[in-house]
């Protein structure tokens, strides 16, 4: 299995198909396996990398480093070991706090950024409120009657139990201890800090995200310069676990006029 040293963690990444690279980043209820409805849809055409944050699935990592300040530099070390200079970002929920800091400290390496039902770190008053909610109320992590549309897992209950399933490999992430690093002032990306955002971005936002409501994802949007806005009606967190279809053609057609050639 592929793996990477990077502050104290042991980081598992995988890389599948040729091409530009397209990078996709997990949120707390997810893993590598949380893509598996856009890795072989887009390994056709790109060099798509997938990994573990540190905690979460098949990374290592000791419970007292795990910390957003780690995030990209993690993610630098994967991309070192996968050959890939320069690379599209998807992020999800969580891997947004990756996405975010990422762009601003290693813009070099990032040819355009996806946000994907996630303030991506950035803090406003009410994502602040947002997020020590979900570091509440997440006592045993994100799962699928959370992480989904309200109706969701009535009308899918085979898909949710999926997402359990995949969420339930997440051994090594302590939510009560853990989520709250996630409001931590190092982990903060304040507004002031975008004010020369130039980075090609898409915020997509579930009509009925129960985690990060579509107003304060919007609020978000409008603090970085010319980023664009796509609603999902009728979804939830996970617009790419719910939608998939749409989602791959939503996230193909940006990042096919961004990504490095």
């Amino acid at each position: 299995m592929p793996r990477v040293e990077s502050h104290s963690a042991s980081i598992y990444y995988e890389r599948h198909g040729e091409g530009p690279g397209l990078v996709f980043a997990h949120g707390a209820g997810g893993n590598t396996m949380i893509w598996w409805q856009q890795v072989p849809h887009f390994a056709e055409r790109y060099s798509v990398v997938t990994f573990d944050h540190r905690c979460f699935g098949r990374s290592r990592c000791p419970s007292d480093d795990f910390h957003p300040k780690y995030f990209a530099d993690d993610l630098v070390a994967v991309l070192d070991a996968a050959g890939i200079e320069r690379t599209a970002l998807v992020c999800q929920s969580m891997g947004g706090w990756t996405g975010v800091r990422m762009a601003l400290d290693h813009p070099e390496r990032v040819s355009c950024l996806a946000l994907c039902g996630t303030p991506g770190g950035i803090f406003t008053p009410e994502i602040v409120a947002a997020a020590a909610k979900i570091a509440t109320n997440a006592a045993t992590g994100i799962r699928g009657n959370t992480a989904l549309a309200p109706d969701y897992p009535s009308q899918q209950p085979e898909m949710t139990f999926l997402y359990d399933q995949i969420s339930a490999h997440n051994t090594g992430f302590d939510p009560p201890v853990h989520f709250p690093r996630m409001l931590d002032v190092r982990a903060r990306v304040l507004p002031e800090a975008l004010a020369g955002w130039t980075l090609p971005t898409l915020v997509v936002a579930g009509s009925e995200d129960q985690l990060f409501p579509l107003d304060t994802l919007r609020a978000v949007a409008a603090l970085l310069p010319g980023a664009e806005v796509v609603e999902f009606p009728g979804v939830g967190h996970s617009s790419y676990f719910e939608q998939p279809d749409r989602f791959n053609t939503v996230i193909g057609e940006f990042v096919a006029k961004h990504s490095p050639q």
